[in-house]
């Protein structure tokens, strides 16, 4: 057996199924799943406790303390404080009543001992981004409902996962009332080892101790030497140690945690994508079977008992419609941190003798695997019965803020479509949040905006900089993510003669912004000499041809009908609907 092979193989398919994911706009968990599975146990071309031997437990353990840390290093108390009292609630009251419903469920349905339930209910009772956000840019439902299940699944990941950790080194200190002492000499040896590692690498970093370039390894290195030597002071404290580490140092004012988070989110990526088809290679499909109907049950537990009422518990006073609710009770996949935390704390507490033990990853993955098939693909359809689906991404990207860029985006926010705006410069930047628009700062075709840009309701691309290579990678840059024909950049006076060439050349053909003798140069004198934007209803009475004839001087931009879809008027585009908003340049 070429270990080798099989091992490159594996990283190979981890990364095929990532990209799967981005292609298909899917969550990776479905792909990384069915791969491992394959690989696994219905092919049985890889038995990952042979190929790594002893070296499997240290992997699955250091793979799960650097995916505990990278979650923990977004976890800021300001965030949650600044987010809606629904959300606050759910990762709060909510949290408390699925790990409560659960818990008590397992219990009940499997005669698990009572420590084992909870550590299930701790584990199943996250959702995640990396499961949520895919599944919301799929479905497109409202506004409301997209925020609020969007900042459940980034606030809850790192506190699920503190709460698993906490109860699982409970569960290992013994439990017992004569040996509470061994679980606060865990807990005690953890918080200072997580404050004082805290405290030591905030200050390197911040006195410029550790050069740019060795910035990112040096975290690395310091976080598995820490939940190393932590596990080595008390038994199995490691994974709370580095959890607090992550913690301290996203409230640490001022640490400069941005570039770290790059670095550790793409090391995550490989780290997940190789960890779980491991796991899921190592399942046991008769174990998965065993848990039979009351594994269903419990399933059917999770979706519409446990999800509902946390949902309802948390929505009180929150002004959401029942429909809304029920949208939010539907979407509530489990993700890929509970399947490696569940897998690491089975193998580790194999040996316990604690009843049930080995059902954990079997019902963890029931779990997940019945969320994230029957929720991810049937919400589509629940969020266009209860109406709660928009037609279309009706949200703008608009790269570039400058003064013509800003008009843009004023109007379309003026008309409630939902703006985002990117730039690089921070006077223009300032400018837009002045004016109230939510913004990016920062190369909008940067990794640290492939990570962070918030795209969700986006669907459209308006290149605008006066940076015109800018325009061409973005309009590159965002091709797969928004459709061809809602990508559209602003013609700039030379720009007639270079399309000539590009057409010859069979290069990548732009949807322009407006019509052709509309450049950049001459709205932004137009802007420079007080034009303003008009708005007009253009109905059955009132044509577009009559607007014509009443207004000799204007510069037609766009139009949005009544499901805030736009349509940009250019040469390709001339007609303006019935039943719509008419927007025009106008000059004083």
């Amino acid at each position: 057996m070429d270990i080798a092979l099989l091992l490159s193989g594996i990283v190979g398919l981890g990364i095929l199924a990532q990209w799967l994911a981005w292609y298909l706009k899917q969550p990776s968990i479905l792909f990384l799943l069915l791969i491992g599975v394959l690989v696994g146990p219905v092919l049985g071309l890889f038995h990952p406790d042979e190929v790594l031997g002893d070296l499997l437990f240290p992997f699955i353990s250091l793979g799960v303390a650097v995916i505990l840390f990278e979650g923990a290093l977004t976890l800021e108390f300001e965030e949650i404080k600044h987010n809606s009292r629904m959300v606050q609630l759910l990762v709060s009251v909510g949290m408390l009543i699925t790990v409560t419903v659960l818990s008590l469920a397992s219990y009940v349905l499997f005669d698990l001992d009572w420590r084992i339930a909870l550590l299930f209910g701790s584990l199943v009772c996250v959702t995640g981004p990396t499961v949520i956000v895919p599944l919301l840019r799929s479905v497109r439902p409202t506004n409301t409902i997209s925020n609020i299940l969007k900042w459940e699944g980034i606030i809850i990941d790192p506190i699920g996962a503190i709460a698993v950790v906490l109860v699982y080194e409970y569960i290992i200190s013994g439990g017992a009332s004569n040996e509470i002492t061994t679980f606060l000499k865990i807990f005690s040896i953890a918080m200072i080892l997580g404050m004082v590692g805290a405290w030591v690498l905030a200050k390197l970093i911040k006195k410029h101790l550790i050069p740019e370039y060795l910035r990112n390894v040096f975290v690395l290195s310091y976080v598995l030497f820490l939940f190393s030597i932590s596990n080595h002071f008390a038994h199995e404290s490691g994974l709370l140690t580095v959890t607090i580490l992550g913690v301290a140092l996203a409230n640490w004012k001022d640490f400069p945690k941005e570039h770290i988070l790059e670095f550790k989110e793409s090391l995550t990526v490989l780290l997940i994508s190789t960890l779980f088809i491991i796991l899921a290679a190592r399942m046991n499909l008769n174990d998965l079977y065993g848990v039979g109907i009351p594994g269903v049950i419990l399933l059917l537990i999770a979706m519409f008992i446990a999800r509902p009422l946390a949902i309802w518990a948390s929505s009180i006073g929150s002004g959401l419609t029942l429909n809304e609710k029920l949208m939010i009770s539907w979407i509530g996949p489990r993700g890929i941190v509970a399947a490696a935390i569940s897998s690491l704390f089975a193998i580790k507490l194999q040996d316990s003798g604690i009843q049930g033990v080995e059902l954990l990853v079997p019902l963890v993955f029931t779990i997940i695997m019945g969320t994230v098939l029957i929720q991810g693909l049937g919400a589509k359809t629940v969020a266009r019965i209860l109406g709660v689906r928009k037609v279309a991404d009706s949200g703008v990207l608009i790269v570039g803020a400058n003064p013509v860029a800003l008009l843009i985006a004023q109007s379309l926010k003026e008309l409630g479509i939902e703006v985002l705006v990117a730039a690089s410069h921070y006077g223009d930047i300032s400018k837009a949040r002045m004016m109230g628009l939510r913004t990016y700062y920062g190369s909008p075709i940067s990794t640290h905006a492939d990570n962070n840009l918030d795209l969700i309701g986006i669907g459209y691309l308006f290149a605008m900089s006066t940076d015109k290579e800018m325009n061409t990678l973005c309009e590159l840059h965002y091709k797969h993510e928004f459709k061809e024909g809602n990508i559209f950049r602003l013609r700039f006076s030379d720009d007639n003669n270079q399309n000539a060439r590009s057409d010859k050349q069979d290069n990548y053909k732009s949807n322009w912004l407006f019509n052709d003798d509309v450049t950049y140069a001459k709205l932004a004198s137009m802007v420079s000499k007080k034009a303003r934007v008009k708005v007009t209803n253009i109905t059955e009475n009132y044509t577009y041809e009559q607007y014509k004839e009443d207004n000799k001087q204007f510069v037609p931009l766009y139009s949005v009908d009544e499901n805030n879809i736009i349509q940009i008027l250019n040469s390709k585009n001339q007609t303006v609907p019935t039943n719509c908003r008419f927007v025009a340049l106008i000059s004083e």
